[in-house]
């Protein structure tokens, strides 16, 4: 493995930290905490699970078990965000505890082994767990996000019916490396 591997999981991380906050802000403060139904969670309830378990799988992630004593798996489920600045907050602070953790690793790290809930696991598959784990509930996000904003709607990725439009744009140029992530992460800077 290569630090190729470090690089993309940053840039994926970014990618769907990007998704989540392009589909909050479509939304009002109303639709950030609807909950569709009774089994159903709001976008608030999903950030707040991915920032209860961002704090516990990337906190002292090298040293102590990422299922932590201290957190409340449970109580992620609750409802009880007050508003979007709270939202916000959460949101922000569990991706900055992640790319605190993984921004320092270097390729002779992907292969020491960590714990979740006493299953030992490389630090590049532990990566790759997040890297599943954490787009599963974005999509969720963005899935929601499109249900309540309807035709309104703006796409963040290739708009319903400009495939051949955006694939004529990629074909007309050289090809190159870059990462799939680099145009949407652009954008947003």
């Amino acid at each position: 493995m290569t630090n190729d591997f470090l690089d993309s999981a940053k840039k994926q991380f970014e990618y769907y930290k990007m998704l989540g906050e392009k589909t909050f802000s479509q939304l009002t403060d109303e639709q950030l905490f609807r909950q569709l139904n009774e089994e159903s969670n709001s976008i608030a309830t999903i950030v707040k699970h991915l920032w209860g378990n961002m704090l516990s799988r990337w906190t002292d992630f090298l040293t102590t078990d990422g299922e932590k004593e201290w957190r409340q798996r449970d109580a992620e489920f609750d409802n009880d965000i007050a508003d979007r600045t709270e939202l916000l907050a959460k949101w922000n602070e569990g991706w900055t505890c992640l790319f605190n953790a993984i921004s320092p690793l270097t390729e002779k790290d992907l292969t020491k082994e960590i714990f979740i809930r006493n299953q030992g696991h490389t630090i590049a598959e532990a990566i790759n767990r997040q890297l599943a784990h954490y787009p599963y509930h974005v999509g969720q996000i963005v899935f929601i996000g499109k249900l309540l904003c309807g035709e309104n709607w703006a796409s963040l990725s290739i708009p319903k019916g400009n495939s051949k439009e955006y694939n004529a744009d990629k074909f007309a140029k050289p090809k190159h490396k870059q990462h799939f992530t680099n145009e949407y992460i652009n954008e947003k800077k």
